[in-house]
């Protein structure tokens, strides 16, 4: 018999939500249907699992036991209706987008999102009549302002990416709801473990599971979670049309790191609190974004929406990019590589890297500047991070 962990903590939920579907050899791990089609037990039956009058399994691209496993424990652990699993982050996005975005429908979005989702707004999704307006939401009258009578979707990333500033999720809530709107939320930085939108008046909360989720940077996945059955019916039946669904095997893969999601969360964090600390007293260092630290401009609100500050740190090194670059090359634990949310520490420059395809008046309008560098922190040392961070910039 299962078990309901609605009522349990993070932890338990984390190690044993989703249900497990072998019950015919009591496999305590989840086993890989690695199977494109099901079996009918006769004619009839293929024709309710057609007919939606019961439940089962037809045709991987529209659902699949391993991949449901997955589906069910992420959104139990974002308090939601149900998971909707895709193949990448990107993925889950443009769902999102195909499902609520039309010719003459507006929306309104973080304008230091993650490059491609702003991307593929502003260069694809306006081709086919799809109006939008980016600001920082951070501040609220500039949301306020940004509504208009066809605005349908409000979508926010907090923090977000790569400047780390927060976005308050409650109050964006009952703005779009005033105007009619639905509040989409990217909750990759935070994970469910440290943030959880639909809690705070969101209707749909989506994640790159390639990050934290995963946390072992080889999958590359995505997932929506909605607060209700409605809206989850109108993305799984966009998700099922499109197909960019995820398979079997890689959701295997994505529910067994997702297991120690609470213990590598925990730690990452712990580690970019000290570090945070480091770089803001460090001579050579301008500033340094870390909701965790008093100086941030937001501090409060991080206080009051986040169970924690989250591992990711952006901050710039004095001197300019030439000083930057110094660091950059002479790191020797932090890979430099774009992604992040692994057990590994990852650096990066988001100007000529994940955000190099936004014209420069924008990125820098954003906040994001050509010195700006973003850093994921990992589950190492922390005194080895320390220490290594120490001497790349006793370089400059």
């Amino acid at each position: 018999m299962s078990m309901d962990f609605t009522d349990k903590g993070i932890n338990t939920k984390v190690t044993h939500a989703g249900e497990n579907p072998d019950t015919i050899h009591g496999s305590v791990g989840v086993p890989i249907y690695q199977t494109s089609t099901f079996k009918f037990q006769d004619a009839d039956h293929g024709a309710r699992l057609f007919g939606g009058e019961e439940k089962g399994y037809i045709y991987t691209r529209i659902g699949n036991p391993t991949t449901n496993t997955f589906e069910e424990a992420v959104a139990l652990l974002e308090h939601g209706y149900g998971g909707i699993a895709t193949a990448s982050g990107m993925a889950a996005v443009a769902s999102v987008y195909m499902t609520y975005l039309g010719n003459g429908i507006h929306m309104v979005g973080t304008d230091a999102v993650y490059g491609s989702s702003r991307m593929i707004i502003e260069n694809d999704f306006s081709r086919f009549g799809v109006e939008s307006t980016f600001v920082d939401t951070a501040d609220l009258e500039k949301v306020r302002q940004a509504m208009q009578p066809n605005t349908k979707l409000l979508y926010i990333e907090t923090p977000a990416n790569p400047t780390i500033k927060l976005t308050d999720i409650s109050a964006c809530a009952e703005i779009a709801h005033s105007h009619g709107a639905l509040l989409v939320v990217d909750n990759t930085f935070m994970s469910p473990i440290l943030q959880n939108p639909l809690e705070l008046g969101a209707d749909v909360v989506l994640h790159s599971i390639t990050k934290y989720i995963n946390g072992h940077t080889d999958v590359v996945g995505g997932v929506i979670i909605t607060k209700t059955a409605e809206e989850f019916d109108k993305i799984k039946s966009m998700v099922n049309g499109l197909g960019g669904i995820m398979d079997p095997h890689q959701s295997w893969l994505v529910l067994r790191g997702m297991r120690t999601l609470s213990l590598r969360v925990q730690r990452g964090e712990e580690n970019a609190r000290t570090l945070a600390a480091y770089l803001e007293t460090h001579p050579k260092i301008e500033w340094v974004r870390y909701p965790g630290l008093a100086s941030h401009p937001q501090h409060e609100l991080a206080t009051r929406q986040m169970k924690g500050f989250g591992s990711m740190i952006s901050f710039e090194v004095k001197g300019g990019i030439a000083n930057g670059k110094t660091v950059l090359n002479n790191l020797k634990i932090p890979q430099l590589a774009v992604s992040l949310g692994g057990y590994e520490s990852l650096i990066q420059h988001p100007a000529s890297m994940t955000h190099a395809n936004i014209p420069e008046a924008d990125r820098k309008a954003a906040g994001i500047t050509d010195g700006l560098i973003r850093f994921a922190v990992g589950t190492e040392d922390v005194e080895d991070l320390q220490a290594d961070l120490a001497q790349a910039l006793a370089l400059i």
